[in-house]
């Protein structure tokens, strides 16, 4: 499986006629910046499970953007600026027999909600599950935000008899 996919062969939402007409594309580690804003916002909103740290969350985006086998961030953008983001991340699943996806940090700036972006967003990343082959997305939400959760439920995510459970391995402990 070709997970290093350029945006070549992937549906883009980039054939755009308007000069400002938002579009998805994967991210580069140009994108670094931006996306640790959003991703620092959205912790700021989460629900305790979360604490937002800076270089801590441009860490983590580094490594899933330095090599495009641990998974691959998605975004919508304009020519100014990038105001939302979905991060996929690659692992096997025994149970499908298969790659699968994880998909976490979904995320709209607030300024921009309610206008389909998260919609072109997830179609983006179905559409690239479906091309490389992966048999199952898993995406993690709050579990408080009731409002996430019925955009998810209208995007044809379902509840599982899974639950997410951590331990927490600390440095230097």
């Amino acid at each position: 499986m070709d997970l290093a996919l350029t945006s070549e062969g992937l549906l883009r939402e980039t054939e755009h006629s308007t000069p400002d007409k938002p579009w998805v594309e994967m991210a580069t580690l140009d994108d670094l910046s931006a996306l640790t804003e959003l991703v620092m916002d959205l912790f700021s909103m989460s629900s305790g499970d979360f604490r937002p740290d800076r270089e801590v969350q441009e860490r983590g985006l580094r490594l899933i953007l330095e090599d495009p086998s641990r998974g691959r961030i998605a975004v919508i953008r304009n020519q100014d600026q990038i105001f939302g983001m979905v991060n996929m991340l690659f692992t096997i699943s025994t149970e499908r027999g298969g790659f699968v996806i994880m998909m976490e940090d979904v995320v709209i700036h607030p300024n921009h909600r309610g206008q389909g972006y998260g919609t072109m967003l997830l179609n983006y990343v179905i559409t690239f599950a479906k091309q490389k082959e992966f048999l199952r997305i898993t995406l993690l939400t709050d579990k408080i935000s009731a409002e996430s959760q019925e955009f998810f439920r209208k995007q044809g995510f379902n509840y599982s008899n899974m639950i997410p459970m951590r331990c927490l391995i600390e440095k230097n402990a």
